[in-house]
């Protein structure tokens, strides 16, 4: 079963950076786009950033200037940098996953909690 897997959420001060981590069982390389989203308490599910199989970059207008995604294909691994951290960024920030570069998000991680304080 394909699943992806986050890790690097905690609690910041605003202002400050964390760097969350996602990998996808088999090959993350193989995933025609990657995303992370974030769901706050209270609200819907909303996209941070995706990048797809050739690097091209989508932000919300949210968090342009703050956030990087990032696709390291030799770790496997698809980064988002997150700097300047305001307390409304408080969230738990989801990894998906998909082949088919027009479809849905097929596959999903658990969640890290990001928590900014002020």
């Amino acid at each position: 079963q394909v699943r992806a897997v986050e890790s690097g959420g905690g609690l910041v001060q605003a202002g400050g950076s964390l760097r969350l981590s996602c990998t996808v069982s088999g090959s993350t390389r193989s995933m025609n786009g990657i995303g992370w989203f974030r769901q706050a308490p209270g609200k819907e599910r909303e996209l941070v950033a995706t990048v797809n199989i050739i690097g091209t970059k989508i932000y919300a207008d949210s968090v342009k200037g703050r956030f990087t995604i990032s696709r390291d294909n030799i770790e496997d691994t698809v980064y988002l940098q997150m700097d300047s951290l305001r307390p409304e960024d408080t969230a738990v920030y989801y990894c998906g996953a998909k082949k088919n570069p027009w479809g849905d998000y097929m596959y999903w991680g658990q969640g890290t909690q990001v928590t900014v304080s002020s």
